[in-house]
C-alpha cells in the first residue's frame, strides 16, 4: 500500500511531465516564484528550530518550577529564623 506522500510525490511527478513542454510550465514557475516570494516575506521557522524552541521552553518551564519551590520552602522557613 501507497503511503500518502509517494501517492503525493507519484502525482506531481506525471503533472510535471504533462507540463514539462507546454506554457503551463511558465505558470507554475510564475508561481512557485510568487510563492517564495510570499513565504520569505512571513516570519517563519523551520519545524527544526520550532522543535528546537520547544525544547528550551521545556526544560526553561522545569527549572522556574523547580526555583519557585525552593523559593517557596525558604519563605517558609524565613519566619523561623526572624525575631522581631
Amino acid at each position: 500500500m501507497k503511503q500518502p506522500n509517494d501517492v503525493f510525490n507519484d502525482l506531481q511527478a506525471r503533472v510535471s511531465d504533462l507540463f514539462k513542454n507546454s506554457p503551463a510550465k511558465d505558470v507554475e514557475r510564475n508561481v512557485k516564484a510568487m510563492l517564495s516570494q510570499g513565504f520569505s516575506k512571513l516570519d517563519l521557522v523551520t519545524r527544526e528550530e520550532f522543535d528546537t524552541q520547544t525544547q528550551v521552553l521545556v526544560r526553561t518551564r522545569a527549572r522556574l518550577e523547580e526555583l519557585e519551590r525552593r523559593v517557596a520552602e525558604l519563605e517558609q522557613k524565613l519566619p523561623l529564623t526572624q525575631t522581631p
